[in-house]
């Protein structure tokens, strides 16, 4: 039986097919039952490990010379260490559940890098299991063993290389258990969804019963075509259609939230609001502190200046939790549709959309321990005309501002 095709990338499968036990697993590819030789001259094995870099199916050169090693520091038959690749020696976690002991260091003589994964897996496993060989002349790295590759969890339809090359892969899954709802894909949710959409939440939920129209077009992320345009989608579908590209677990609803459906709400473990209408803000806020769910809500408020030749106004974005809520009604509009309109001239700019929205992302990241949060603010306000960027950590009674 022909080994499983693990990627389509041809170092890999040569790896494979020359009996090495690969496997790719959380933009990483590790090497089992690699043998060395530990302190006490005793033949185990081990895991060479290197973060993936390319792209799937042309990996092309490595990002860089080094790799990691899950085992014992690998010695020489005579029981010294290998110091020639010695880098580092400290337990890390490359990502949830997996840790390496060490970092190795071996760099091509007379060249800037391995040419391939190929050439700088074999390398490495070389220099380890030689070593073991002299003891155990039975001991080989190419078992033909064949590990299937895949992460059964995994939410990217490929590897999260950004995360990988820098090692922050247990931060981010800070976020993987989240079930996330978006309700209200106008400029600012759907800019919401676009940086969600990257990390490893579970689910993304959008509500929203508006239908994708020109003029939306005109401050949502990237370009929508005319081909779009002409369909007359639902905005929850064609987002979760364009990102359903990039990853799994975006589901769509497309309905408006009312008191018979709101309910719909109650099994998220975050919610962010970004609806134009105080009616649907105080009915789902309502909803979701009765519950204790945690959840961020968005605002823009933009008017053309007295004389008519600029734009000035604010955004904000303000947390609640089930700890500290009570700021709610009086940062948010809850005004009765029809009175004192908020929204009624209803300017929109893509780039205070975005702002906004990256506003909104930062604050739950923070809340969940993505980013580091000293003062754990609760409502941030950035102003046009100043420029200013203002916090509330709602430890007193403020006076509203906006």
């Amino acid at each position: 039986m022909c080994p499983k095709q693990i990627v389509l990338d041809p170092d890999l499968q040569r790896l494979q097919q020359e009996g090495y036990e690969v496997e790719v697993r959380s933009g990483h590819l590790l090497v089992h039952s690699v043998p060395y030789v530990n302190a006490h001259r005793e033949v185990l094995r081990g895991i060479v490990v290197t973060n993936l870099s390319g792209n799937v199916g042309a990996l092309g050169a490595p990002g860089d010379h080094q790799v990691w090693f899950a085992g014992e520091f690998p010695c020489h038959h005579t029981g010294a260490p290998i110091d020639g690749i010695r880098h580092t020696s400290e337990r890390v976690e490359l990502w949830p559940g997996f840790e390496a002991q060490h970092r190795f260091s071996n760099k091509p003589y007379g060249k800037n890098g391995y040419p391939d994964y190929y050439s700088k897996m074999k390398n490495y496993i070389s220099i380890i299991s030689n070593e073991a060989k002299e003891i155990d002349p039975n001991a080989t790295p190419t078992t033909f063993n064949v590990i299937v590759s895949s992460d059964e969890d995994a939410v990217f339809r490929y590897w999260d290389t950004a995360s990988t090359r820098v090692n922050i892969l247990p931060i981010s899954a800070k976020l993987a258990s989240e079930r996330i709802g978006i309700v209200g894909l106008g400029g600012t949710g759907a800019y919401i969804l676009d940086l969600v959409v990257k990390t490893p939440v579970k689910e993304i939920h959008l509500f929203d019963g508006d239908t994708l129209l020109q003029h939306n077009a005109f401050r949502a992320p990237g370009a929508v075509s005319i081909e779009d345009l002409q369909e007359k989608p639902s905005k929850v579908d064609y987002y979760a259609r364009r990102y359903g590209a990039m990853r799994s677990g975006i589901v769509p609803h497309c309905r408006y939230l009312t008191d018979d459906n709101i309910s719909e709400l109650s099994e998220f473990n975050f919610v962010f609001l970004c609806v134009d209408k105080g009616a649907v803000r105080q009915l789902v806020g309502s909803h979701l502190q009765t519950l204790g769910i945690p959840f961020i809500d968005v605002g823009m408020d933009l008017w053309m200046a007295p004389e008519g030749e600029s734009i000035l106004g604010t955004c904000r974005a303000t947390l609640c939790t089930p700890e500290k809520s009570e700021h709610f009604s009086r940062r948010a509009y809850l005004a009765p549709n029809g009175e004192d309109d908020l929204y009624r001239t209803n300017i929109q700019v893509a780039d205070m959309n975005a702002l906004n929205a990256a506003l909104a992302v930062l604050m739950w990241k923070q809340h969940r321990g993505f980013y580091q949060n000293l003062v754990k603010a609760f409502h941030t306000t950035y102003s046009i005309n100043s420029h200013s960027l203002t916090r509330d950590e709602m430890d007193g009674d403020p006076e509203d501002a906006e």
